[in-house]
């Protein structure tokens, strides 16, 4: 069920922070339980990516030893246990909108779609990995029925596919030539053209964060343009990210960055008061 990779739900946060319904207890509650639902839902996904890329996760030095792979977890129980958790999951999502089922249903349902097809597609498979964090913070929206702004959700789409492109860097970089053994379309991908994408990305998600904080429409919702002293976070917490990849050789694994790395932590946590300030201040 992969319970670390459940701080990727996180992405249905920004909705309720960027929307100031922090203090709406109601949209608080809607939020967390969106939250939840996602975490079942992607673990059940989990599983069924772990009994399709079974075979291939065994020629991984890592992966090897998830509990599929290993054979310790039979698939004639994961497979069923899969089943059960996407049905609870999407059982829940009824409770809490119409909308927020919709985007639950298409989230498991290209996620069936990658795991068994597009994961194989060179550039498509990145991508679509970036348009799972997008439909998260979608996902977040309507459960509290607001519109998220476009600016966010390029912003989403944007910093997703830099990690996404780093985790494909790191697998490649890793297992050399065996690659083309875990990953059919790592065959297609160098360490150089993932360099250049990754660089184009880089440039695009903070261009597009910046552009953001200085919107005419985003100074008049928050009544203040405070927000532009966010930009050297997430530079930092990019570049952050870039050192710990070309220079440490990590960027496999997001959620263990995102949790144990602690300057990456401290400038989360900063980023995040001063985005609570910005948004949240002029309102007091």
């Amino acid at each position: 069920m992969r319970p670390r990779q459940w701080t990727k739900n996180l992405f249905v946060l920004p909705a309720i922070v960027f929307a100031q319904r922090l203090w709406d207890k109601g949209a608080v509650e809607w939020t967390l339980a969106a939250f939840i639902i996602f975490c079942f839902l992607s673990s059940s996904v989990y599983i069924l990516n772990d009994i399709a890329d079974a075979e291939n996760d065994r020629q991984h030095p890592t992966k090897r030893g998830r509990p599929i792979a290993s054979g310790r977890l039979p698939v004639a129980v994961a497979f069923p246990f899969a089943v059960l958790l996407a049905s609870l999951s999407i059982a829940l999502s009824f409770w809490v909108s119409r909308s927020f089922t919709f985007y639950a249903a298409l989230y498991l349902a290209l996620n069936l779609v990658y795991s068994f097809s597009l994961k194989h597609m060179v550039i498509l498979d990145v991508m679509m990995v970036a348009i799972f964090f997008v439909l998260r913070a979608v996902a977040g929206a309507a459960a509290i029925h607001v519109e998220i702004s476009h600016w966010l959700l390029i912003c989403t789409f944007l910093l997703a596919l830099f990690i996404a492109l780093s985790k494909r860097r790191h697998e490649l970089v890793l297992l050399d030539e065996n690659a083309s053994a875990h990953r059919a379309s790592l065959t297609e991908y160098s360490p150089y053209l993932l360099d250049q994408m990754i660089a184009v990305v880089t440039a695009s998600a903070v261009m597009a964060y910046t552009l953001y904080t200085v919107d005419q429409d985003t100074v008049a919702k928050f009544g203040t343009d405070h927000l532009v002293y966010t930009v050297p976070f997430v530079t930092f917490g990019i570049f952050r990210y870039l050192y710990l990849i070309h220079q440490k050789g990590e960027g496999g694994d997001p959620d263990r960055i995102v949790l144990s790395d602690r300057p990456f932590l401290i400038n989360f946590l900063l980023w995040a008061t001063v985005v609570a300030f910005a948004v949240y201040l002029p309102r007091w």
